[in-house]
């Protein structure tokens, strides 16, 4: 038998994916999809990480001190907003907080060519899916063999501001794949959560200099030198003055 083409393509695709973080995320689209929640070396296919969002234009980023128990400047930050007390940084401390994520590696049905993905999502699906494995009468819904598959069915209800996820498990389990040699190579593509979101890792000094730009930014320009020493004790080192104390709290340290 010659070499089986769509197999190649196949193994091309999941390699390809593998190497690239942004096509290892999944987002469900508006209307109904088949998921499979795939069973990890670990045992637990749930990942949850806290990220902090809206500090300025940049992207959301992994909580140092709520993920790595290292000291982080916006962490203290937030923690000056409540001590303040106003209604004013109270809502500046909520905006900031970190917030928990949690992820699971997935296979969507009619899409198995894209290899696992990771499917991202919050507290209300967590406690779902966890009542979900707890169920005895569903068993491992991510056993390779005899697991089950989830209907996941996304949008916005009418008269609601946020689109709603609901999970309905099918009625019967179901293999993950018809070949036991094709689910071997699926699981293969199950991504490295450490090295998807090492991007959203970052220090204590980059921390330091996005807070620094999103209070220069969001206050009104005769506010801006006020604004800064009020929160952070100095400006960042583009305005030549010595390091704030938790910059050098972080640097003491590592020993610096």
């Amino acid at each position: 038998m010659g070499i089986d083409l769509k197999k190649m393509r196949e193994r091309k695709t999941a390699l390809e994916n593998k190497g690239n973080g942004n096509n290892r995320f999944w987002r469900p689209q508006d209307g109904e999809q088949t998921i499979r929640i795939v069973p990890t070396a670990d045992g637990d296919p749930f990942k949850d990480y806290w990220f902090h969002y809206n500090v300025g234009d940049n992207p959301g980023f992994l909580s140092p001190k709520r993920n790595f128990g290292e000291d982080c400047p916006l962490d203290s930050f937030v923690r000056q907003l409540w001590q303040e007390g106003t209604e004013d940084s109270k809502r500046m401390a909520k905006k900031l907080s970190a917030r928990q994520r949690f992820f699971a590696p997935v296979v969507v049905r009619g899409e198995e060519d894209k290899g696992v993905r990771v499917w991202g999502f919050g507290k209300q699906v967590y406690e779902t899916l966890l009542n979900l494995v707890l169920n005895p009468e569903y068993g491992d819904i991510t056993d390779a063999e005899s697991g089950t598959d989830l209907v996941l069915t996304y949008g916005k209800p009418a008269g609601a501001s946020f689109p709603v996820t609901q999970l309905t498990p099918r009625r019967r389990s179901s293999p993950l794949c018809s070949e036991p040699e094709r689910c071997h190579e699926l699981l293969e593509t199950i991504p490295d959560f450490d090295e998807v979101f090492a991007s959203s890792c970052k220090t204590s000094t980059e921390v330091q200099g996005m807070l620094d730009e999103f209070l220069l930014g969001d206050s009104d320009p005769e506010e801006n030198s006020a604004e800064t020493t009020k929160y952070n004790g100095n400006v960042n080192e583009k305005g030549g003055s010595a390091p704030s104390s938790v910059d050098q709290a972080f640097a003491d340290l590592l020993g610096g």
